[in-house]
């Protein structure tokens, strides 16, 4: 976009070089004083100014008008995306550097100040990078935001000798006008963009000059916490050694983020050394310090040293804080020591701390976490009693940890309760209960209770657009949620984590990780930084998907850069593995946590006990059980379902239902899951007396039962060949509001096909599709095998009322058809099908290969058989014909690129 126009533009084409040169030399030799004057003043110009004297030259007007983002122009349309360009010396697009945010800062303020009459100064930094002009601009800027937004705009690609010590510079003079900030940006910025051996260079630049700007302590200071705001924890080391050859102090808060990023890395050794030349050289360890170390060493699991630390501090003069306190209590509630956690809370009580809201939320999320709701309900009740006004994080702990323990109606009163004081809700607070509800809740009700919340203002006081973007992702409308997000940031809008995590989690359960992680660069590029949850989602995605390698390697990246790494994660990774069938894999993992300080919490447990007790491992399931409850935890009824259905499995009532004793001994009341699973065994084993007991049972104790209660039912009296008490039951479920679905349907036909009563099971075919449901592949299947040992007419007449409802054909109907030739004396006539199938490429199963072997066993063995009659014969061929017709049709093309698997497998990208 150009900004001058005519005779003016070939002035200054001819002439900038030479005079911008001639005034750099001069703004470099003026004295610090003169300088800061020069800045600190308004922009006049006298006639003897250089200043004056580009503008007498170059002939420009003082009103001279630039581009702005509204105004218009013959060759322009009214808005260009480019518009910040203009003031660009190099007219190279940096646009991509900045968050949307930024973008959005810089077009509302530089027009206002352009108003200001400095239009000058800024056609004359367009022309040319200056270090005058770039400080100038910069000081003018509001904010610190917005100038380092405007430096970030400006830097040049080329990263020229001359262009870097220009931008030094411009940090000289700003640290000389006490913006020690910006001088520390401008640096930080320059260090993160070059590479690593040129900072070298930089520093020795910035050493060799700086006597006419600023102090030693001023010059190393902004060095070291240039090093120090993007991570390079050598190089600030290399600056900390010249500060103490040059008998210069360093200051406590640039040591404290000097021992952060050691502990990031894991330096420990570093951190004594540093530790102990404070207490030597100077300064000395302040409370900031040892909080520091305290959380360094807490956060890894180290939590004996930080109490170490904390006994110290008093030596030093130095007094715990509240923030003490909370580290210490934190670091013992992710090692599972709550009673401890609990013991430094009396402690800080005792000697005068007041302890904050986050103290309480602490050890209450660790009580919902270790399953513990009763207690987490009775300590909040006695937080109300000191008079502490809980926030909205506790009343969300609280939820959460409802939610995970099943129980939806103490987690819809506590949000009325919330309600009611004034507290309000935020994006947080409706994922947990727009997610329990879907999770845990009637299905029918979870959508009608989504658009109630919305429609009637239930989140008002929350951020609008993340729990819009939130509402999008559980009603499942992604496209509309990334839509969404996508204008709003174009718009300069801002969201916090929490709509991007939702997006994140939103794709990770659809198996979408690819999107998962576009929304996450998204995320970062947009300046947020990512949360543990965020983390935790994309490990979801690709645990769910099997691709357990790439998680595996996401969690070490996720490590390596220092993100927070807490049980869930591992719970996921080791949870993937189970459900991949790998026992030593999810071992390993569950070994590594505890190696690395992560303690497992009720939710990580009860996952290992479940995976096990499904693979069968019940008794080493039973020992991880005991070890739960021998340090305190809680076990909620998913852990002692796990266990029931273990035992279950493998037949062994006597101890699934002492389990379930012990689970009513220790104050847990079996839920409507537990009944399902002991009544399903009992049905298994044909003991529908007992199985009727536990029905009742359920009544006795108040629980409803569901429509699994009655199909598992309904189910076992089938089996029994008891189709009375099983239509019995079926007449049962309407007094609880309940009415049968596809499956009792299916069961029911089943059972009357297995009696030989196809007119009962044709009619219950008939009620079916009557009640408005979609009859499934069971369904076909289901009535295929019965028709196909029926009367041939009335097969006939199913059949085709088969085909008129739009019959799909499965590798189970080609096993049903197979199985009834050998059953009908034409084992040949198994393998001819068996045959053309092949050469269509057919997907067979186990059973399909049985049945096969069978047939040809039968075949080869020459084994005298009664042969079906010669219509059924042409029958079952015509039904066989139905079906291979369908699978040719419908056969998937060949891959042309072998490759296309990598391919896609390649588009993974982790952090």
């Amino acid at each position: 976009m150009a900004i001058f126009s005519g005779f003016d533009a070939v002035i200054v084409k001819l002439n900038v070089s030479n005079i911008s040169l001639r005034f750099h030399n001069h703004f470099t030799s003026l004295p610090v004083q003169n300088a800061r004057a020069l800045l600190c003043a308004p922009l006049r110009m006298s006639s003897k100014s250089p200043l004056f004297f580009l503008k007498s030259r170059f002939r420009i007007h003082p009103h001279y008008h630039f581009h702005t983002p509204y105004s218009t122009s013959s060759s322009s349309s009214p808005f260009h995306s480019d518009y910040l360009t203009q003031f660009i010396p190099s007219r190279t697009s940096n646009l991509n550097t900045l968050t949307p945010l930024e973008r959005r800062i810089l077009t509302v303020q530089l027009p206002t100040i352009i108003k200001t009459h400095q239009t000058f100064l800024f056609k004359s930094f367009s022309l040319r990078f200056s270090p005058l002009f770039l400080v100038h601009i910069l000081n003018l800027l509001q904010t610190r935001e917005t100038a380092f937004a405007f430096f970030k705009l400006t830097f040049l690609h080329s990263h020229s000798n001359q262009f870097l010590h220009s931008c030094c510079i411009s940090a000289h003079v700003l640290a000389s006008l006490n913006l020690q900030l910006h001088a520390q940006d401008l640096i930080s910025w320059i260090f993160g963009t070059i590479e690593s051996v040129r900072t070298k260079e930089i520093v020795e630049f910035m050493w060799r000059n700086h006597d006419y700007y600023e102090s030693d302590f001023s010059v190393l200071n902004t060095l070291m916490r240039g090093f120090l705001n993007v991570g390079m924890s050598l190089e600030a080391l290399d600056i900390l050694n010249r500060m103490r050859d040059v008998g210069v102090r360093p200051s406590v808060t640039a040591m404290t983020i000097l021992f952060k990023l050691l502990f990031r890395v894991g330096d420990y050794g570093t951190i004594w050394s540093l530790f102990k030349d404070m207490i030597r050289k100077g300064p000395a360890p302040s409370s900031i310090t040892f909080n520091t170390m305290i959380c360094g060493f807490c956060r890894r699991g180290k939590v004996v040293i930080g109490e170490s630390l904390f006994h110290l501090m008093g030596k030093f003069g130095c007094e715990p804080d509240v923030f003490t306190y909370n580290v210490i209590i934190n670091g013992c509630c992710v090692g599972g020591n709550t009673s401890v956690a609990v013991g430094w809370l009396r402690l800080m009580m005792k000697r005068g701390c007041e302890p904050s809201v986050s103290t309480f939320n602490t050890i209450l999320h660790s009580l919902c976490r270790e399953g513990n709701v009763v207690e987490a309900r009775k300590l909040f009740d006695r937080v109300l009693a000191l008079g502490v006004v809980p926030n909205t994080a506790i009343y969300n702990t609280m939820m959460d940890g409802y939610v995970k323990a099943r129980d939806i109606g103490r987690a819809s009163l506590l949000y009325k309760e919330m309600r009611i004081k004034g507290v309000p809700p935020d994006c947080v607070t409706f994922n947990i209960f727009v997610g329990g509800h879907y999770k845990y809740g009637r299905q029918e009700d979870w959508t009608k209770l989504l658009t109630d919340l919305t429609e009637m203002g239930f989140f008002q006081d929350c951020s609008l657009y993340d729990m819009t973007v939130s509402w999008h992702c559980w009603a499942g409308r992604l496209d509309q949620a990334i839509k969404l997000l996508k204008d709003s940031l174009a718009m300069g809008l801002t969201f916090s984590v929490a709509a991007f995590n939702s997006l994140i989690a939103a794709y990770s359960r659809e198996g979408l990780e690819d999107k998962a992680f576009e929304i996450y660069h998204i995320m970062v590029k947009c300046g947020f930084t990512p949360s543990a949850s965020t983390c935790n989602s994309l490990l979801m995605g690709l645990c769910r998907k099997g691709k357990l390698q790439e998680a595996r390697a996401l969690l070490h990246r996720m490590s390596e850069k220092g993100f927070l790494i807490k049980k869930v994660a591992y719970t996921l990774l080791f949870d993937g593995y189970f459900k991949m069938n790998d026992m030593d894999g999810a071992r390993f993992m569950w070994k590594e946590m505890k190696e690395r300080g992560i303690y497992p919490d009720v939710v990580a447990f009860s996952a290992l006990i479940d995976g096990l007790s499904k693979a069968g491992n019940v008794d080493e399931a039973y020992e991880v059980f005991l070890e739960m409850l021998s340090i305190g935890f809680v076990p909620n009824n998913f852990a002692y379902n796990s266990l029931i259905g273990g035992f279950c499995n493998l037949g062994r009532m006597a101890q699934a239902l002492k389990v379930e004793k012990e689970m009513r001994l220790r104050g847990l009341l079996p839920d409507t899951f537990t009944f399902n699973i002991i009544i399903d065994r009992f049905c298994r084993q044909g003991n529908m007396k007992s199985a009727i007991d536990a029905f009742l049972d359920m009544h006795r104790i108040g629980l409803m039962p569901d429509i699994f209660t009655f199909n598992i039912l309904v189910g076992g009296y089938c089996k029994a060949f008891d189709m009375v008490r099983a239509d019995d039951i079926v007449n049962k479920m309407y007094p609880y509001g309940l009415y049968p679905d596809i499956t009792t349907y299916n069961i029911r036909m089943h059972g009357y096909c297995s009696v030989r009563k196809m007119n009962r099971a044709i009619a219950i075919l008939d009620e079916l599709v009557s009640a408005g449901i979609v009859p499934n592949t069971v369904t076909y299947n289901t009535v295929m095998g019965g028709i196909c040992s029926d009367i041939l007419d009335r097969a006939m007449i199913v059949t085709a009322k088969l085909i008129k409802m739009g019959f799909i054909p499965n590798v189970i109907t080609t096993n049903i058809l197979l199985s009834h030739f050998c059953k009908q004396g034409m084992p040949e006539r198994a393998l001819l099908w068996g045959q053309k199938l092949r050469d269509i490429c057919f997907d067979f199963d186990e059973i399909s290969y049985i049945i096969l072997d069978r047939a040809n066993h039968l075949v080869q063995n020459e084994v005298e058989l009664v042969r079906g009659t010669y219509e059924k014969s042409l029958f079952l061929d015509f039904l066989m014909y139905i079906t291979f017709d369908h699978f040719s049709r419908n056969r998937p093309r060949s891959i042309e690129n072998e490759n296309c698997l990598k391919l896609i497998e390649s588009q993974y990208v982790a952090l």
